[in-house]
C-alpha cells in the first residue's frame, strides 16, 4: 500500500491574492490509493494561539482531493488568514500521499512540498 497515515507541513502561510495571472493561494492535495474512503483529521498549529482542531475531510477510495485552506467548504469552521504563519498536521485512518502547494504572487512563483510523514 502506498502512503502514510500522518503528514506534517511545517511551513504554511496563505499569501495575498495579488494581481498576477495565477492568484495567490495555498492548498493541501491528498491522494488515496486504498479501496476505502480516507477520513483525514486536520490540526492547524500556530505560533501564538491555540491549535485549530476538529477539522475533518474525506477523500474517496482511489481518488485525489485538493483542500484550499481559504475555502470554507474544504476547512469547515476555519479558514487560513492571509500572512499568518502556521503548520498543518494531517492524520488519516488509511495510508494516503499528501503534498502542500502555494502560489506566491509576491514572487510570482508556485511550489509544492511533500512534507514529513510517518
Amino acid at each position: 500500500m502506498y502512503g502514510k497515515k500522518v503528514w506534517i507541513f511545517a511551513d504554511a502561510e496563505l499569501p495575498p491574492v495579488g494581481e498576477n495571472p495565477i492568484p495567490g493561494h495555498e492548498s493541501v492535495i491528498i491522494v488515496n490509493l486504498s479501496d476505502c474512503p480516507a477520513t483525514i483529521n486536520i490540526t492547524l498549529l500556530y505560533t501564538d494561539r491555540n491549535p485549530a482542531q476538529g477539522l475533518v475531510a474525506t477523500v474517496g477510495a482511489k481518488r485525489v482531493r485538493c483542500l484550499r485552506t481559504n475555502d470554507e467548504k474544504d476547512f469547515p469552521g476555519h479558514t487560513a488568514t492571509i500572512g499568518e504563519q502556521y503548520a498543518i498536521l494531517l492524520e488519516s485512518d488509511v495510508p494516503v500521499v499528501a503534498q502542500y502547494g502555494r502560489a506566491e504572487p509576491r514572487t510570482v512563483s508556485f511550489y509544492t512540498t511533500p512534507g514529513y510523514c510517518e
